[in-house]
């Protein structure tokens, strides 16, 4: 209603729809825009016209600005008249415009326009209120003074919005008016540390804008919390902030692409001999990298980080869900010390739910609550309606898994507890570990699609745990007619969600507790932990696959038309909390052809000095090289990968030094098969120890081959199409069966295989892991089963679409399998598929049943139109 600017982005009412409290979520790319101090002739005012049209009935119009069906018995001209007075009376934004209100009301020809100036004079460690002439200027008549670089000139009249920029010490004030009464000025880039600062800042001088947003929420006693106390507006305000700490970060990157590009040292080699001086005409574009939260980039490495984890400790055998409860007692207790709803103080729900979630993870791994642990990863995520939750995966020491039913049970259960022998265990179940009601108690259940669970509640009732053969777990849930009461509805044990008994208890939140498949099919449940901002990721791959190549592709436009913040998510950031967690931690490691290493340099650079930097010249994969030549005791029987067990990579030197604690694994980037000697040079690194040069790593019994696939013969990598083979093995521990049948499918495109059909049955299972649950989720069917023949059939059918996409078929490869199509068309229907889901034996009786109850003239008839089909 004061405010002086409008707010972008998409905010999400669908999520507000129920009985649950308001949460504002906002999506897309936030701004601030600010209009002409005049409406247009026949418009209304709004926002900061407000201030300044028609003043006599000001109260009136902003009741009506805001005003619709839900709203218009709750608002009080009054309490607006009363703020108002207070804004005209203390805050320099309002005295700027109403300056030019006044000016406006004098009249006369000249043109009079308002400059919000985007630079102060004053230290900004000195909290000290901006007077009214260094917030804003009134200019008179036609401007020729130049403008600052935050600097923002609002006009008399005019179509178009202005967007202010989030450094702009006014964009915080001009947006929210009652949390800055007094005009005070937001987040200033030239707020610097304090001499004594122990705080690490990698070189920084001066606050960025996330420090400046958690240093304003936090409540101190000698400073007013406006801000905190303002409920819904608050959740606005964290969200608004983090976009602000978003921008700042995706504009650098934007800005930057042309000042820090980076090209192979051998690129930049060849254009100083050939004369180019300017660096400018060098480097690859970097469009969002990995190192920014978030980014498809991002979820992609640690996806890959998470699968490096799982070949050094074995497949994960605990996953654990823990979401945070709004009602635990130091959330309450502090909430009602300050007549607040959890909703409204999102910075409290994450403070508690990080502290709670280490110390979970302090309860598994140094307590040792399930045994000894080797590796943990875990991922926060945020549910629709913003509360924190943590994925987490537990690999155990070999001693201490779970191998049989009863191993599981000592662990898990899927039951009601015994409420006259163990009251306060019933509760907790009754609160937290309860699915539903949904199914046919209720079909209108947030969980229900198509009339089906999304979950696959209720399960079967089981007298023992078992697992069935694609390794899933059963577990026991016996029909000892035991039941919960939840929303009217009697649930029993088919409703009851896997947990733990002592985690239940000492946690008091929803706590799921799964054991986990121990087979191929586990790499779902990492991009399950990994998934992050799905869509985002889905977009990327998706532009990334598109034919036409041409066209380029904007991540970071893609990535914010893909993303939504709620308040939880927000604050978490903003408060600088890991969004992944790995212990131990993956070092990846790069690696190149000789002078072929990827250099960082400024667009205004000399070539001719970014060549001759000797920094420049070292890369990892070269200080592994003259570390094996350096410690040849400890480091010429490891591989690359094994090297960051025992060595630690010192970005700084650039230099690999022995290790004297700690540990770490080592991840390789992956190529895929079919990249040349890139894939060559990969394979090699896999299997060689210690060498010192890259002769040394073509070197085979003495000799050294020309090239890297030489080599690879020579060592018998290469025989009867085994590096595809390999490839593809290698591909299926982290890449889905829909990436491995692309990678076949550009082989067979390529004609590198002798033998596709021999490459085909060795890596079909690993090119069609993904079908059966594809299917089972199309059909909404949980207990489907497929045949293999069924199953080879349909991904026969993948490849042979993507090969259309190419122009080529199957049949231009008479030694490949071509499958069957018409199942295709089955499977995507439920209705055709559920028709043909028959028993055939069970009608051929009821067939012959059937026929010797039939009378003469209607076995005539039978007989007519059988014979005549």
């Amino acid at each position: 209603m004061f405010s002086f600017t409008s707010m972008g982005g998409r905010i999400d009412n669908a999520v507000n729809r129920g009985g649950s409290p308001p949460i504002f979520k906002l999506g897309g790319q936030n701004y601030h825009l600010i209009g002409s101090l005049l409406p247009q002739e026949g418009s209304v005012p709004k926002f900061a016209q407000l201030y300044i049209y028609d003043t006599q009935h000001e109260d009136l119009n902003r009741l009506s600005s805001v005003r619709d069906d839900t709203t218009k018995n709750n608002l009080h001209v009054e309490i607006v008249s009363s703020l108002r007075g207070m804004l005209d009376e203390h805050n320099v934004l309002v005295k700027s415009f109403r300056m030019v209100r006044d000016k406006i009301a004098e009249g006369g020809e000249a043109k009079v326009s308002l400059k919000l100036i985007g630079r102060r004079n004053k230290d900004a460690r000195t909290y000290n209120l901006p007077t009214v002439s260094e917030v804003a200027a009134l200019v008179v008549g036609d401007f020729d003074e130049s403008l600052g670089q935050r600097d923002i000139m609002v006009e008399t009249q005019g179509g178009f919005m202005k967007r202010i920029n989030e450094l702009n010490p006014a964009y915080l004030g001009l947006q929210y008016p009652l949390l800055f009464p007094f005009g005070e000025d937001g987040y200033r880039e030239d707020i610097n540390f304090c001499e004594d600062n122990t705080y690490s800042t990698k070189g920084r001088r001066s606050v960025s804008i996330r420090e400046y947003l958690a240093y304003r929420l936090h409540e101190r006693s000698i400073e007013c919390t406006f801000i905190l106390q303002s409920r819904r507006l608050f959740q606005q305000f964290v969200v608004d902030g983090y976009t602000m700490v978003e921008s700042s970060r995706l504009m650098y990157i934007r800005t930057h692409q042309k000042q820090l590009r980076c090209e192979m040292y051998k690129g930049l080699t060849d254009a100083l001999l050939s004369g180019e001086r300017d660096a400018s005409t060098q480097g690859k574009r970097v469009v969002l990298p990995p190192t920014f939260v978030g980014g498809a980039r991002y979820m992609v490495q640690n996806y890959q980080d998470s699968m490096a984890i799982c070949r050094w400790a074995g497949y994960p055998d605990l996953f654990l869900t823990f979401t945070c409860n709004p009602k635990w007692p130091e959330i309450v207790r502090f909430l009602k010390e300050r007549n607040l709803s959890p909703e409204d103080r999102p910075d409290i729900i994450c403070r508690v739910f990080k502290m709670k979630l280490d110390g979970l993870i302090k309860d598994l791994r140094n307590n040792k609550t399930f045994g000894e642990v080797r590796a943990v990863i875990y991922t926060v995520e945020f549910q629709k309606r913003g509360l924190p939750h943590a994925h987490i995966l537990l690999f155990m020491a070999s001693a201490d898994k779970f191998p049989t039913s009863t191993d599981i049970d000592d662990i898990i259960s899927a039951e009601i507890p015994d409420e006259a022998n163990d009251p306060e265990y019933f509760n907790a179940v009754r609160m937290h570990m309860m699915h539903g009601p949904c199914g046919n108690e209720a079909k209108n259940a947030p969980c229900m699609v198509q009339s089906k669970c999304a979950k696959h509640f209720p399960k079967n009732f089981n007298e023992q745990t078992t697992v069935d053969d694609e390794g899933y777990p059963r577990y026991r849930r016996r029909n000892d007619g035991r039941t919960v009461v939840k929303s009217g509805s009697h649930l029993d044990n088919r409703y009851v969600v896997p947990h733990n008994r002592y985690l239940l208890l000492k946690y008091g939140a929803h706590l799921n507790v799964e054991w986990c498949n121990q087979g191929r099919s586990i790499k779902y449940l990492f991009k399950y932990v990994n998934k992050g901002h799905d869509r985002v990721t889905a977009g990327f791959y998706e532009t990334s696959n598109a034919d036409d190549s041409e066209k380029p592709v904007d991540e970071i436009k893609l990535y914010y038309d893909c993303r939504y913040i709620s308040p939880c998510e927000a604050m978490w950031r903003i408060l600088g909390v890991e969004i992944q967690y790995k212990n131990p931690s993956v070092e990846r490691l790069s690696f190149h052809f000789p002078d072929e290493q990827y250099v960082y340099f400024d667009d205004n650079a000399s070539v001719s000095d970014v060549v001759l930097r000797e920094s420049m010249k070292e890369s990892m994969f070269l200080a592994w090289m003259r570390a094996n030549e350096q410690y040849p005791n400890e480091a010429r029987d490891l591989t690359y990968a094994e090297f960051p067990q025992r060595f630690v990579w010192k970005a700084t030197t650039r230099e690999f030094v022995p290790r004297k604690k700690g540990f770490a694994i080592g991840r390789l980037t992956y190529v895929p098969p079919g990249s040349g000697e890139s894939y060559y040079l990969r394979c090699l690194l896999n299997l060689k120890r210690g060498p010192t040069c890259f002769d040394d790593l073509r070197t085979v019994d003495g000799v050294c081959y020309e090239t890297y696939r030489e080599a690879c013969f020579a060592m018998g990598l290469l025989d009867d199409d085994k590096e595809y083979v390999d490839g593809i093995s290698e591909g299926s521990f982290w890449a889905s069966a829909w990436v491995l049948r692309k990678h076949f499918v550009i082989l067979l495109i390529a004609d590198t295989m002798s033998r596709p059909e021999y490459v085909w049955e060795k890596c079909w299972t690993f090119m069609s892991d993904d079908i059966l649950h594809r299917q089972r989720t199309a059909l909404l069917h949980p207990d489907l089963t497929l045949t293999e023949a069924e199953i080879k059939n349909y991904a026969l059918i993948e490849i042979e679409l993507m090969l259309k996409r190419n122009g080529r078929s199957l049949k231009n490869y008479p030694s490949m399998p071509f499958p069957d199509i018409s199942q295709s068309s089955m499977t995507q229907n439920r209705l055709i598929f559920d028709e043909l889901q028959y028993d055939r034996v069970a009608l051929c009786h009821e067939h012959e049943k059937c026929i010797d109850s039939l009378n003469d003239q209607q076995r005539h008839v039978y007989t007519t139109i059988m014979e005549s089909i």
